[in-house]
């Protein structure tokens, strides 16, 4: 087994990170376009904690090398992951945990990312990604496997920086447009008001 560990800052408060993270995989994010779709298979809150725990399938294009694809059998074009997530607004984290369904009598990819506020005004992102090769064979093989799984997270950690720093400065454009949107309307309906008064 070898393991990935990451940790960033994001120059954004809790709230927007969580709320910017179900935008993770949308246009705005030039770095994710292997990701084909995300849907949502469930989604519940416990009514005893307020935590929001959301099933979702993560179908991205098949970017294994080719010789690990022709050690896994593997000629699909597309994978498939299975991600829950757990939001919890009162301790003020998000907690996604994944899991690879595809190759996983082969190779078992446990990954876990947390999100909590370092103070009012970033966040705090901690990835850890256990990587388990299955396959008989020799140790080298399986070494060989994990090593390039490991280097695959250690590329796709700089571009996730780098893709979900463009969906929160998008997001928060959006919602700072909307905010002088919604202040116009209200200085308007005064007026308005203020005039059918007079």
């Amino acid at each position: 087994m070898k393991v990935f560990s990451n940790s960033e800052t994001f120059n954004y408060s809790w709230e927007e990170v969580s709320t910017a993270n179900w935008q993770k995989y949308c246009p705005w994010n030039e770095k994710s376009t292997h990701v084909v779709a995300v849907d949502t298979i469930s989604r519940s809150v416990d009514p005893a904690t307020g935590i929001l725990r959301t099933e979702r399938l993560i179908t991205c294009k098949q970017t294994a090398p080719e010789w690990l694809k022709s050690i896994l059998g593997a000629g699909m074009e597309e994978s498939q992951v299975l991600e829950t997530s757990y939001v919890d607004p009162a301790h003020r984290t998000v907690t996604m945990v994944s899991a690879n369904l595809t190759f996983s009598s082969l190779i078992n990819v446990q990954e876990t990312v947390v999100y909590h506020p370092l103070n009012a005004h970033q966040t705090q992102f901690t990835q850890d990604a256990k990587i388990t090769a299955l396959c008989g064979g020799w140790q080298r093989i399986k070494n060989s496997i994990e090593d390039t799984m490991v280097k695959r997270f250690r590329e796709n950690a700089i571009k996730g920086k780098e893709g979900f720093e463009s969906v929160l400065a998008m997001s928060r454009r959006v919602f700072a447009e909307e905010k002088e949107r919604e202040k116009m309307g209200l200085i308007r309906e005064q007026a308005s008001n203020i005039r059918m008064a007079a």
